[in-house]
C-alpha cells in the first residue's frame, strides 16, 4: 500500500509541475487546453463579469459557433513570450499553433490594442469585427470588448447570441435567503419537538 501511496504521490507531483513549467512560456497555451477562456491574472475582473463571458461561449459552442477567448492586459499575461505583446493578430496564431493537438477551433485573443483571430494557428478574416475600437487596459473593458467581439464574429457566421443574464451577487443574496430560512424553519421544528416532550414528560409525571 505504501508503494502504491509513493507512486500515487509522484504521478502527482509530475501531473502539476508540467503545467506549472509550461506555464512560464505561455500561461494561456495551458489554460486553454480543458476550458474556453484565459482571463489576465491582476486585471480585478469581477467574478460576475467573467461568469457571463464565460457563459457567452458555452452558449455559443451549443449554437455551433465553438470559439475559445484569452484576454491579454499586460506583458506579464504572456510569460515568456512577450515580444507578441501588442501583436494580437500574432499572438492568436502562436497561440492556435500551441494549442493544435488538443483544440483547432476558433481563437479570439482581445489586448488593449485591438483583437487577433486564428483558427488551428492559420489567420481568420476580422471583418466582423470591423469599427470596433481598442478595448484598453481596463479588466472590465477587455470582458466588455470580447462579449462584443464574439457575438459580432459569430452573426458574421449567421449565429445570433445573445449575451447571458449576469448573476452572481443577486443569486447568492438568495441563496444566503434561503439557508437562513432552513435553518430557522429546522431550529423552530426542534424547538416544537423538545417543548412537546417536555410537555409529554409532565403530563407523565402528573398522572403517576
Amino acid at each position: 500500500m505504501r508503494l502504491v501511496a509513493a507512486f500515487l504521490a509522484a504521478v502527482t507531483a509530475v501531473a502539476i509541475g508540467v503545467p506549472v513549467a509550461r506555464a512560464d512560456g505561455d500561461p494561456a497555451s495551458d489554460y486553454l487546453l480543458g476550458q474556453n477562456l484565459f482571463l489576465p491574472f491582476d486585471a480585478k475582473i469581477p467574478a460576475t463579469q467573467s461568469r457571463q463571458l464565460s457563459q457567452l461561449l458555452t452558449n455559443a459552442a451549443r449554437a455551433g459557433f465553438r470559439i475559445r477567448v484569452a484576454l491579454i492586459s499586460t506583458r506579464y499575461d504572456l510569460g515568456s513570450v512577450t515580444v507578441l505583446y501588442g501583436k494580437p493578430q500574432k499572438y492568436a496564431e502562436f497561440l492556435g499553433a500551441e494549442l493544435f493537438f488538443a483544440y483547432r477551433g476558433r481563437l479570439l485573443v482581445v489586448m488593449p490594442n485591438g483583437y487577433g483571430y486564428s483558427k488551428g494557428g492559420k489567420p481568420l478574416p476580422l471583418h466582423g469585427l470591423a469599427g470596433l475600437t481598442p478595448p484598453g487596459n481596463s479588466g472590465t473593458k477587455l470582458v466588455a470588448a470580447a462579449e462584443i467581439a464574439v457575438r459580432k464574429l459569430a452573426a458574421a457566421a449567421e449565429v445570433k447570441l445573445a449575451l447571458p443574464h449576469p448573476s452572481g451577487g443577486n443569486q447568492t443574496a438568495s441563496d444566503r435567503i434561503k439557508i437562513i430560512a432552513i435553518v430557522l424553519t429546522a431550529a423552530a421544528l426542534v424547538g416544537s419537538w423538545m417543548l412537546i416532550r417536555r410537555l409529554r414528560t409532565a403530563r407523565a409525571r402528573r398522572q403517576t
